[in-house]
């Protein structure tokens, strides 16, 4: 072969060799970036040293493959991240949380680990678990399951901030950080479409009365709060500085006089019982007929629970019903549940009417 021939082969061969590498590169690229599911953004890098919702430092040395949640919040979490697959042990009594039934049924089968006020050590233990997300009141459990070289993380959602910040550290913990992203973008969605949308009206007064009974109310230190904020309402109980429900009085409602009255979605009373109620005839809540109750067909939007923010959207659309419309209210419940849970919400709450 000639000189110039073989040049000008070696150049091709080099030119082909090169294509070769580009075209694997980024096939490569397009598979770490798709992940192994939409739950998985595949790019941790293991191990990690975080800092929980304690202040505790928790080094995971790989990828968690056994998850347990004791905690309905950080459960319905795990299954908006896509790792409701992964779990090996869940709360007490799931059956109660239609949210599982409906999105991963899966779960009702799975052993249970008790919950926040009896949670079972010798039952999560046994599931061998590579991660466990307990409340922050489970700060002694946690020590405790640490002992035996078992990783916990403690996180404590009780305000907007708290949310937030869980998402991110157990989307972070279970390599999923590309999910949660897409999880906060959407409450953040929403909130600016409440913010934009209510901008400039006079607030109206609401007095969110509890699950067990009417005059226990949430305080200024509780997410309730900020969800009749974000809604465009002043919680008439912002005055008491607490963070846990507190327990008023019939004339304690009647001085606040609140314009609506909202019960909370597990509430276990109704809101004929409240429009009724003789002790509540000269409130003005009453007397309009504002008295309403938070849906609970799928779960408690009133707790930090991933689709809180659409509490607020559901409760903007009942006070202000020409800034929030129906069809923009039933639009964002319809694409967070289809997104984020798999399923309908449309053919639940119409099943449920």
């Amino acid at each position: 072969m000639r000189g110039n021939e073989f040049n000008t082969m070696k150049k091709w061969m080099v030119l082909l060799l090169v294509l070769s590498v580009i075209f694997m590169t980024a096939c490569n690229s397009s598979v770490a970036e798709s992940g192994v599911n939409s739950g998985n953004s595949g790019d941790a890098l293991y191990p990690m040293t975080i800092v929980d919702q304690a202040g505790r430092e928790v080094t995971i040395e790989s990828e968690p493959e056994r998850l347990i949640s004791s905690y309905y919040i950080t459960s319905s979490l795990f299954i908006a991240l896509g790792v409701d697959d992964r779990m090996v042990g869940i709360e007490s009594e799931p059956y109660k949380r239609n949210i599982y039934e409906l999105s991963a049924p899966e779960l009702l089968d799975l052993p249970w680990v008790g919950s926040p006020k009896d949670f079972d050590f010798e039952a999560c233990v046994a599931l061998e678990p590579d991660l466990v997300v307990l409340p922050l009141r489970l700060s002694d459990v946690a020590d405790k399951l640490e002992e035996l070289d078992i990783d916990v993380l403690l996180v404590n959602p009780e305000n907007e901030e708290g949310l937030i910040t869980m998402t991110e550290l157990v989307a972070t913990a279970t390599n999923t950080s590309e999910r949660g992203e897409e999880l906060i973008g959407y409450i953040k969605d929403v909130k600016a479409v409440l913010n934009d949308s209510l901008e400039g009206v006079e607030p109206l007064s609401i007095y969110l009365a509890g699950n067990s009974d009417f005059l226990s109310t949430s305080p200024k230190g509780m997410y309730q709060s900020d969800m009749i904020a974000l809604a465009g309402g002043e919680n008439v109980a912002s005055e008491i500085d607490d963070t846990y429900w507190v327990e008023v009085s019939y004339e304690q409602v009647l001085a606040w006089n609140p314009q609506y009255i909202i019960l909370a979605a597990n509430s276990e009373y109704d809101v004929d019982s409240i429009l009724n109620d003789e002790n509540l005839s000269i409130c003005d809540a009453v007397i309009n007929g504002n008295v309403y109750k938070l849906p609970s067909d799928v779960e408690a939007w009133d707790s930090p629970v991933p689709g809180t923010v659409l509490g607020s959207l559901w409760l903007a659309n009942v006070l202000y019903p020409d800034k929030i419309t129906d069809e923009t209210c039933n639009e964002m419940i319809e694409e967070f549940y289809e997104t984020f849970y798999g399923f309908s919400y449309s053919s639940i709450s119409k099943a449920e009417a």
